[in-house]
């Protein structure tokens, strides 16, 4: 355990702070030397070396990482110094500046905080510290002048009492601003009476209670002037947003025709058991094959499991042998009535067209291994037969892992697995170039996508046990890919729909995914190669219930979503729909307003549920800050949701047989 931990803050340190341009070497020595899993609460030790705020009691946070970097850094804190901190929170960073500066003094308003952050230092025997349970926002005057003052909270302006105690040459570091965002100032005194001031960049901390700086209800004195109000961006957002009617409406679904003329749509959701989010991607996916000429429906799901529902969709016969799809967790995903509904209606749509006109339903996802092999040897059986005997004894090394893929990842890191990867991928290449060149139809497609998935999905289980990026890259590259390979397959005339989470699909160029942790999906992978030919349409919601798990491979359960925080883009469209558009309604982000645009670039933070749910630690769990107008062009809203249903708790529709797809 020890050792995990060690590599985890050993991580952070690599990841959130050196290659993020954090460069003085005795800052990155400290974080590698205090333990910040002692300085959160133990309910929340598993996320201590992530780079996000966590809280610690009484309403305050124990701030990110890489901003307390950032922050010591720009002070320029250096052996000899005398450092004082405003609002010591826990005591993690005044614990780190104690590792360079010579004294720190450390003010918590919050006498329990400041309790036990005092106990706490001692115990790790950091004996340079003071913590002093009182104001800070009027600094220390009997230990001044300081070298360098950090407060972590923020202020109106400047308090001119902190300015004031400063050496000649010392910096003061503070967020200054309002109660959304703020700027990270840097002030630097050059004489007695002059003061030089820059500007950092944005942040968002909680407010600086005390005489020289906000009172208890976040408010600024009477006597301090306040600026002419502006719109609020609840305002904003009500006045751009367009209502949509209810889903089963015709007029819910037209009003996506503006996107039709691309050639990739990516339908998004906020959550993976969501029946709104569903249900208006099934409404927009039947408009858009019916009326728009739209033949690929690709979704975040595995392709041989895919493959069921699209050989039924096209009037083609099940593959005998094959296993019924979508067995694996989280079943609800897929089968579920909507689905079901869903590809009712596709297959009516495709009766009577030609091969090349009917819609399919494909997989993008990399999971199912074991059901990609079984259908690459069972298309290899029939029209290759020494093919198959080739490609089994090149799949052999996997097979003992096949129906539990993750336990190969685990073996893979050992020497004598590497082989694996050579021949899955000479499988891969030589069944991709046959369909390619040949062109043989449906059967050949669909052996040389199964191969594609077993050589991504090896190399995926063996990446993902060194943690980090590799994995969610691996993944969503493979997810680009495949959709690549079908637009190239279907002809240059093709159209796709893509289903996945949002956290797929919006840019991650835009989201602390790329910024922070330098990841990337597949939305920015095919946005960077298809530029304006591609939409990528976010879904959000405030609160309902939602379908999800505590832990992986875990039961369904129907959850209660919390309302959504204050800090969110969620409250700012809950509370936009009080203000006009209604309960429902669709933000144009690529050719809205200006204002709004350049309002809405401010970064906050956006919720993102999965298959788990963890409500106890949603901040921390389920939250992420994003620039919304970049992650997305547009974003459908729902103010209130409701769980989605799993299939197996009600008859299947009578349109389906029961046998097929789904084999109920």
């Amino acid at each position: 355990m020890e050792q995990d931990v060690l590599s985890r803050r050993e991580a952070m340190v690599e990841r959130h702070l050196a290659a993020r341009g954090i460069r003085d070497p005795g800052i990155l020595a400290a974080f590698r030397e205090v333990p910040r899993e002692d300085f959160v609460p133990e309910n929340l030790r598993e996320f201590a070396y992530d780079d996000g705020p966590l809280p610690i009691g009484e309403g305050q946070t124990i701030s990110q990482p890489y901003i307390v970097a950032a922050m010591i850094e720009a002070a320029e804190i250096a052996r000899g110094d005398v450092v004082l901190e405003v609002g010591g929170g826990s005591g993690y960073a005044a614990a780190l500046i104690s590792r360079i500066a010579d004294r720190v003094f450390a003010i918590e308003r919050h006498k329990p905080l400041a309790d036990a952050a005092e106990l706490r230092l001692a115990r790790l025997g950091y004996d340079n510290v003071t913590i002093i349970a009182a104001d800070g926002s009027g600094g220390l005057p009997d230990e001044a002048p300081f070298d360098a003052i950090l407060v972590a909270a923020r202020g109106p302006e400047v308090p001119e009492a902190l300015k004031r105690q400063l050496k000649v040459g010392g910096h003061l570091v503070i967020p200054v601003g309002g109660e959304d965002v703020q700027k990270l100032c840097r002030i630097t005194r050059t004489g007695e009476d002059r003061w030089d001031s820059s500007d950092l960049g944005a942040v968002r901390f909680v407010p600086l209670i005390g005489t020289h700086g906000l009172s208890e209800d976040g408010t600024r004195a009477a006597s301090v002037h306040r600026p002419a109000v502006e719109k609020t961006l609840a305002e904003l957002v009500a006045e751009a947003a367009e209502p949509l009617p209810e889903i089963d409406d015709p007029a819910f679904a037209a009003a996506f025709d503006r996107y039709a003329d691309k050639r990739v749509v990516m339908l998004g959701e906020a959550s993976h058991g969501t029946h709104e989010f569903y249900a208006a991607r099934a409404a927009i996916t039947r408009r858009f094959v019916e009326h728009h000429g739209f033949t690929i429906v690709a979704v975040e799901a595995d392709w041989p499991d895919a493959a069921a529902i699209d050989r039924y969709i096209g009037h083609g016969p099940p593959r005998p042998g094959a296993p019924k799809p979508f067995r694996r967790f989280p079943t609800w995903m897929w089968r579920n009535p909507v689905i079901v509904e869903l590809i009712h209606d596709l297959r009516a749509l495709n009766d009577g067209r030609t091969d090349e006109a009917k819609a399919g339903f494909y997989g993008l996802d990399i999971y199912n291994m074991a059901g990609s092999i079984e259908a690459v040897l069972a298309y290899l059986d029939k029209s290759d037969p020494e093919a198959a005997r080739v490609a089994r004894e090149r799949y052999a090394c996997l097979t003992p892992w096949q129906t539990d893929p993750s336990v190969y990842g685990r073996v893979a890191l050992s020497t004598g697995y590497a082989e694996c990867e050579a021949a899955v991928v000479k499988q891969c290449r030589e069944l991709l170039d046959q369909a390619l060149a040949d062109g043989e139809g449906a059967g050949l497609l669909d052996a040389a996508m199964n191969a594609r998935l077993v050589a991504s999905a090896e190399k995926y289980y063996r990446v993902m046990y060194y943690g980090g990026a590799e994995s969610w890259n691996l993944r969503d590259a493979h997810m680009a890919e495949t959709l690549e390979r079908l637009l190239e397959a279907r002809g240059p005339q093709a159209k796709a729909l893509v289903w996945a989470h949002n956290s797929h699909i919006g840019d991650a160029r835009a989201t602390d995914m790329g910024a922070v942790r330098g990841e990337h999906n597949i939305g920015q992978l095919i946005r960077e190669k298809l530029g304006d030919e591609v939409a990528l349409v976010g879904f959000g919601t405030h609160t309902g219930t939602v379908s999800a798990a505590s832990d992986w491979d875990g039961e369904r359960e129907v959850k209660r979503v919390v309302p959504s925080r204050r800090d969110s883009y969620e409250r700012v469209c809950h509370e936009a729909s009080d203000l006009g558009p209604g309960r429902s309604f669709l933000l144009d982000l690529a050719g809205g307003d200006a204002a709004l645009r350049r309002r809405l670039a401010e970064p906050r933070l956006e919720r993102f549920i999965g298959v788990i749910y963890r409500p106890e630690t949603e901040r921390w769990s389920h939250y992420s800050e994003a620039v919304l107008p970049e992650q997305f062009d547009a974003y459908v809203w729902f103010d209130e949701t409701r769980a989605l249903e799993a299939l197996d708790a009600r008859q299947p529709h009578a349109g389906v047989p029961e046998t097929y797809p789904f084999g109920l």
